[in-house]
């Protein structure tokens, strides 16, 4: 499957990666890493990722690291709608 982000998407890993960075750039690296695994697991196995409250988004925990990849299948793509940190609006999905 194809994966596609969307400008939101784009916008909101860059700043995480962009905070983490300031902070650790190895952190940064390892960070990147893992969501870079988890979409690649998506891309093979879309239904994987529980759905959420909103229809048609799922949601992939990128564990270890507590972020959530938002996420819906549509067609032969999968589009990557967010990251979120688990600590920020946790009753939100």
């Amino acid at each position: 499957m194809k994966v596609r982000y969307t400008p939101a998407a784009g916008a909101e890993l860059a700043a995480i990666l962009d905070y983490i960075d300031e902070r650790s750039p190895s952190g940064a690296r390892n960070v990147k890493r893992r969501l870079q695994d988890i979409v690649a697991i998506l891309a093979a196995h879309p239904y994987v990722g529980r759905l959420t409250k909103r229809p048609g988004i799922r949601r992939a925990v990128a564990t270890p690291y507590p972020y959530l990849i938002l996420y819906q299948v549509m067609g032969d793509s999968i589009v990557i709608h967010g990251f979120r940190h688990t600590a920020r609006r946790p009753s939100e999905d």
